[in-house]
């Protein structure tokens, strides 16, 4: 069983990835570690974790656990995450795992010096849905894939949200433009060469709010809007010259709707749907970061993936600044 310590009392860890790590079948949250020990000793109390600390960095230099999640802000992943490989952790750690594509070389010198497992927390890339649109996709379901497309929105004006103020990390971009991508570099095992973007920020919180996306994939092209002041709404489309995909609900099939997919053929005459009870993504993600951290060959989030999809992230930026392609 690896021994998960928890960095910080952050609602995702609250409310999804602390209750999948509980519930899997390979790992155990040992501890919980909070600035204020009595906010850690109340979580630990909740989910019935036998030990609290009222630091990281005491948590960290404990022999009590083997591994570390961290939810905290976005500013904050890259330095946590490289003082816990640092103290020999594995790690794993909410997405995005920074907010530029140069600093997490960082993160590898300090994962290949520690022999850790680092990884980047994207529960959709062990998602039973996601792994069927890549099956799907390479048996030629739809034949040549020339188009995706994909939308994620949600509505958020908290002052007091994360993801509000640019101090911690703040923005769509961040905060869910890096679904669409993760997604599509996930299923067609390729990255983007050149990408357009137009982007709108809040006058008041100064984040990025809304962003129109094309990124040229060389034989197949990505467009997708994101917005957190929009109604909510997830899907993602793959269409080819055969048929399309349609990935409903594709991130958080809890609040966006059942997790399914629909496959039509080229004039409609046909469709198959697969449809997926629970299927407890996050569940999936601590279990297989757990086999790869003792040992086992199993496919996760690599760091140097994450270097390439934060660089669509970083282009998209730039492109917003400009008219007409960004190379990435």
């Amino acid at each position: 069983m690896l021994r998960f310590g928890i960095l910080s009392t952050a609602k995702i860890g609250r409310e999804l990835v602390v209750p999948a790590i509980q519930d899997a079948e390979n790992c155990v949250v040992t501890a919980i570690a909070s600035r204020d020990l009595t906010k850690a000793r109340a979580m630990a109390d909740r989910f019935s974790v036998p030990h609290a600390f009222g630091s990281y960095e005491e948590m960290l230099a404990s022999d009590l656990i083997d591994a570390v999640y961290i939810p905290l802000p976005t500013s904050q992943h890259i330095e946590w995450s490289i003082k816990a490989a640092d103290a020999g952790k594995h790690v794993l750690c909410e997405k995005p795992i920074s907010l530029q594509a140069s600093q997490i070389e960082a993160l590898i010198a300090a994962r290949d010096r520690n022999k850790v497992v680092v990884s980047e927390a994207y529960m959709v890339t062990y998602s039973p849905v996601w792994r069927k649109v890549r099956s799907l996709l390479a048996e030629g379901a739809i034949g040549r894939l020339r188009h995706v497309q994909g939308a994620f929105t949600y509505f958020n004006r908290d002052t007091g949200n994360m993801r509000n103020i640019p101090e911690l990390g703040g923005g769509g971009l961040p905060d869910i433009g890096v679904y669409p991508t993760i997604s599509t570099r996930f299923v067609t095992g390729k990255d983007p060469v050149r990408v357009q973007a137009n982007t709108d920020r809040d006058p008041d919180f100064g984040t990025d709010i809304y962003s129109s996306v094309r990124a040229d994939f060389g034989d197949f092209e990505l467009s997708f809007y994101i917005s957190t002041q929009l109604a909510a709404r997830q899907i993602m489309v793959f269409h080819g010259d055969k048929g399309f995909i349609e990935v409903k609900s594709p991130f958080n099939a809890d609040r966006y709707g059942a997790e399914e997919i629909e496959l039509t053929n080229q004039n409609h005459s046909q469709s198959q749907h697969f449809r997926f009870q629970d299927a407890r993504q996050y569940k999936l993600q601590v279990e297989a970061f757990s086999r790869a951290a003792t040992g086992a060959d199993e496919e996760i989030v690599t760091l140097e993936s994450s270097v390439n999809n934060q660089k669509l992230i970083d282009a998209i930026y730039r492109a917003s600044e400009k008219d007409g392609w960004e190379t990435v």
